[in-house]
């Protein structure tokens, strides 16, 4: 029971015993995404989820995360998807576009598909700030992933 009386609460679990996890990762800002994945992929393990079933692309940058998900997404293969990247502010207005796009991109492709999906796609001004997020949005992503699995299954 809940911690709420006579209310159905849905606890949280992060359990990834028997899923399986699709990482798709864009190849730009490489030493930070693979940072990300890094954290990702050992918080995956540790809560369950066998090396055998996470299953990693690349892509070239944030903006074809959201297609390359999509079609991980209908393929049936996944309970789950994460999406790594990483936005480092530049001197042009590019920076916005890619960061609006690529979330906006990936919402859809979610809510199309009804297939969960972790953003961690870092938007940060610098890649100081890039290093310093990638290891806790890394886990983060992986935590998000698994939660909305098990949420998605009970509801």
């Amino acid at each position: 029971m809940g911690k709420y009386a006579n209310i159905t609460e849905l606890e949280k679990n992060l359990s990834g015993q028997g899923l399986r996890i699709g990482v798709a990762m864009s190849r730009f800002n490489i030493d930070v995404v693979e940072g990300l994945f890094g954290a990702c992929r050992e918080a995956l393990v540790k809560q369950g989820v066998a090396e055998g079933d996470i299953t990693l692309v690349s892509v070239p940058g944030a903006l074809e995360l959201p297609l390359t998900l999509k079609r991980m997404a209908l393929s049936g293969r996944f309970d789950a998807l994460v999406a790594l990247g990483a936005v480092v502010r530049g001197d042009t207005y590019h920076f916005e576009v890619v960061s609006n796009e690529s979330a906006r991109g990936v919402t859809e492709v979610q809510l199309e598909t009804g297939i969960p999906i972790a953003n961690a796609v870092l938007t940060t001004d610098n890649e100081e700030q890039a290093l310093n997020r990638m290891s806790a949005k890394g886990r983060e992503a992986a935590w998000v992933a698994l939660e909305m699995c098990h949420l998605l299954r009970a509801l």
